[in-house]
């Protein structure tokens, strides 16, 4: 089992978060589109620590041209070494038409265009391929020697999917290597819902269920005692308050009973409550949404929860904790998963 951290720091402080995730036992590094741009990020942060795998986890992807993110995503493989995955995800409706300013029309249909159009610029540059992509979202048919950058000795970069609908989980099957699985995820939904999607449209396609990664970023609450627990805990009730209040992230929410809870907290926020969200978010809820346990306890609690699902797995902790405690949860869960694995061949 491969383990991938997140990168939250500014850009001059990002190289010494790498080197700090990959001291700590993890086996790779995605950047968030926040407050900054998910990219620059990485590029320092390979530098910085050369053993980590990379990627956006994940890239908004409809402002930007498949262009510009196909040139992008060839830059950071060929800097990397091939140690670069390109996330991408839609994110919702609001923020493509208020915030960046984009067309949001059939989502799915165009993410599945989109990855198609990256994917001939990848082939066009790696294999010789005329371009010649002409489809009804997209259309790239001119490539001159001056703007080719040639092919990768490392190979092209894989392209990995953040779905959490049925409609974009099968894009992810069709046209993805990977589906990158958000962390507002429970077991019921993952179970029950996601991973037959893919089955479904992986079969449809033809394509084999071990040439793609399902790849789930996981909510862990710990802290190195009591003060830094509870702190954690609160920061995820928050946290989980606010991915709640989104009307497309319901479905996680409905496959462990609470998909009533997901309209009163959306009205909170269009009533500008935003401080009276975490009020509603009980105990139960947390718990279905996040691991929670001791530095020593979390890595089992993983493997309980996410073997048999995950093929690679994301830590999601977003809150302040020492350093030294993440050593003892990498450990503990590959060494988890191992033993997993093991009872189960």
């Amino acid at each position: 089992m491969k383990i991938d951290g997140p990168l939250y720091s500014d850009l001059a402080d990002v190289g010494q978060e790498a080197v700090g995730r990959q001291e700590a036992g993890f086996d790779g590094v995605y950047s968030l589109e926040g407050s900054r741009d998910p990219f620059f990020p990485l590029l320092l942060a390979s530098q910085a620590a050369p053993a980590l795998d990379i990627s956006t986890g994940i890239a908004v992807a409809f402002p930007r041209n498949p262009y510009h993110v196909a040139c992008q995503a060839w830059d950071l493989q060929r800097f990397s070494g091939g140690r670069f995955s390109l996330g991408l995800g839609s994110q919702v409706r609001a923020h493509i038409e208020r915030r960046f300013g984009v067309a949001f029309d059939r989502p799915a249909a165009r993410m599945r265009e989109y990855i198609m159009a990256v994917r001939a610029f990848f082939d066009c540059w790696q294999d010789g391929e005329a371009l010649k992509f002409e489809g009804e979202f997209f259309r790239h048919t001119l490539m001159t020697p001056m703007f080719n950058p040639g092919p990768l000795d490392c190979g092209r970069p894989r392209i990995v999917l953040g779905a959490l609908g049925p409609a974009m989980t099968a894009v992810a099957g069709q046209v993805a290597d990977g589906l990158l699985v958000h962390p507002f995820n429970t077991v019921p939904f993952l179970r029950d819902v996601q991973l037959p999607a893919v089955n479904k449209s992986l079969a449809k396609a033809g394509r084999r269920r071990e040439d793609f990664v399902f790849n789930v970023t996981a909510i862990c609450i710990t802290g190195a005692n009591e003060e830094q627990m509870r702190a954690a805990y609160e920061g995820v009730r928050s946290l989980l308050a606010f991915y709640g209040s989104t009307p497309a992230y319901r479905r996680p929410m409905e496959a462990v009973g609470y998909g009533e809870l997901q309209p009163e907290l959306n009205k909170l926020t269009r009533e500008n409550r935003w401080d009276e969200l975490p009020q509603l978010v009980d105990d139960s809820l947390v718990e279905h949404f996040a691991v929670i346990g001791e530095p020593g306890q979390i890595g089992a609690r993983l493997a309980e929860r996410y073997a048999g699902l995950a093929d690679r797995l994301g830590i999601y902790a977003p809150y302040a904790a020492e350093p030294g405690l993440w050593r003892e949860v990498t450990d503990g869960t590959r060494r988890a998963f191992t033993e997993h694995d093991g009872n189960t061949a």
